[in-house]
């Protein structure tokens, strides 16, 4: 990981107004979910046949402000089974799932979050609201803006990154977003599914739990080493 989290062209002051950048959310969002409706016709027929029904994944996220809302997504996983054996992530994600994951396709759905107002396009990807209590002072900063269907943490190694990078990536966009931030952002975006990377922590078929940030501790005092 290079000393600057944040890329020169990516570190630009604040200029972009937010009611700007919610006009093109909504025209944005849109127009993509107009282009993708046939891809999403095709994926929820997928979903049923594969998985059943329901179709779509719903589960309570933390957005603006840390005001709680529905994300909803296409379903990658089998419901728990005690008697399958079907408990954790990994054996509960199906092949299907993991295409879907890996393409970024079960996250369509969320384009329907941006038109409602709950995300915008671009922000810090958002998590469970217990985890809000679990952020440092600064991580906590993540939610001083809208949620997104990518973020720089995404650009930056996505699942392969430390719970604390990828916070720490959270907060360094909102302290620097602007419309070229968020260009920049979406592009890399693209090249980032292309190329399905970071798409699971390593040795998980997810990501872990964030459990919060150890405080550091303080550095032991110096012996003096003066000779007698």
């Amino acid at each position: 990981m290079p000393d600057g989290l944040v890329d020169a062209d990516l570190s630009l002051p604040r200029s972009s107004p937010k009611r700007g950048k919610r006009v093109a959310d909504v025209i944005v969002a849109a127009v993509l979910l107009v282009l993708v409706t046939p891809l999403l016709i095709v994926v929820a027929a997928l979903v049923a046949m594969g998985l059943g029904r329901p179709v779509l994944f719903r589960q309570c996220r933390a957005g603006l402000h840390g005001q709680p809302f529905e994300m909803v997504k296409f379903r990658t996983m089998r419901p728990p089974n005690l008697n399958l054996g079907l408990v954790g992530d990994r054996d509960r994600l199906t092949p299907l799932g993991r295409w879907l994951r890996a393409t970024s396709l079960d996250e369509l759905p969320t384009l329907w979050n941006v038109l409602r107002g709950d995300m915008s396009l671009v922000g810090p990807r958002p998590l469970l609201p217990e985890y809000l209590s679990r952020y440092s002072p600064r991580q906590a900063r993540r939610h001083e803006v809208r949620p997104g269907v990518t973020g720089l943490a995404q650009v930056r190694g996505r699942n392969s990154l430390s719970w604390e990078e990828k916070l720490e990536f959270d907060v360094r966009y909102v302290e620097s977003h602007n419309l070229r931030v968020d260009l920049s952002i979406l592009a890399a975006t693209v090249r980032t599914v292309l190329r399905r990377e970071g798409i699971n922590a390593a040795g998980s078929a997810t990501a872990p739990e964030f459990l919060g940030t150890p405080p550091r501790r303080p550095a032991p005092p110096q012996r003096d080493r003066t000779p007698a």
